[in-house]
């Protein structure tokens, strides 16, 4: 079934989908969001990280702070403030692990797949949700949909519901603070619609200062006129990942309207 790289497993979420969720988040995204607030989630890789509140400077690692973000390093960290982001992970691993919170489920909960963006791993990502299927789990995703139409197609077939992100309608504005422009996402977004007229589809789009706030009522109103089923949620901006930047030793991108 394939392998892939995760980087949280979150059980008993209750804001990824209906129900009581599995949310797992997998690694590499094709966007650059100034406000991303999982900046662990954007590179593929499995990434060395130091959280200078668990150092008890040990001397173990005989390291400055500034050079103690190597992976090689993990095992000699009794305090865990050396770890990594990202871990290798098998499908029939993540699907036991959701078959273990299955109790949980309820007549809605299952199985969510979040990020970065899950299908810029599109073949574990859809083995993931086949998977899910054969042990007949629900299944939901967070998506941006930047991804080719082929694999959106695959894995919406296999989905009981689809969350699907849609940050502006103005495609230089959506390149200068996503690092793409809009009209994959946009096109997919039709399309989707258009192929799968019954699937659950809510639009999420995070309200954010200085980008797209006031531009809410016209997403939200484009969303709604493609597709009858479709639902709209905005979602409120915060910066609670701004913590996870300094342990990857990266600054977040500059954005002085909302910081």
């Amino acid at each position: 079934m394939g392998s892939g790289i995760v980087f949280n497993i979150q059980r008993y979420s209750l804001h990824d989908g209906p129900g009581i969720r599995t949310t797992v988040f997998l690694k590499g995204c094709p966007l650059r969001c100034r406000w991303c607030c999982n900046p662990e989630s954007q590179s593929f890789a499995i990434e060395p990280a130091f959280d200078a509140r668990k150092c008890i400077n040990c001397g173990g690692c005989n390291k400055s702070p500034s050079a103690r973000r190597e992976l090689s390093l993990i095992p000699q960290c009794p305090s865990g403030a050396i770890f990594a982001y990202g871990k290798e992970y098998t499908a029939a691993e993540i699907l036991d692990a959701a078959e273990r919170d299955a109790v949980f489920y309820g007549a809605d909960g299952g199985l969510t797949l979040s990020g970065g963006e899950p299908l810029a791993q599109p073949d574990f990502a859809v083995a993931l949700l086949e998977e899910a299927k054969r042990r007949r789990i629900n299944t939901a995703i967070e998506s941006c949909a930047h991804v080719p139409w082929d694999v959106l197609r695959a894995a919406a077939a296999l989905l009981d519901s689809i969350f699907f992100d849609i940050k502006s309608l103005e495609s230089e504005k959506h390149r200068a603070f996503t690092g793409v422009g809009n009209e994959l996402i946009l096109e997919n977004f039709r399309r989707l619609c258009t192929a799968f007229p019954h699937k659950p589809i809510t639009v999420r789009c995070p309200a954010v200062p200085g980008f797209n706030a006031e531009e809410i009522p016209q997403i939200a109103a484009f969303a709604r006129g493609v597709g009858s089923n479709v639902r709209f949620q905005a979602m409120e901006y915060h910066t609670l990942g701004a913590g996870k930047y300094v342990m990857l030793g990266r600054k977040m991108l500059d954005f002085p309207e909302v910081l």
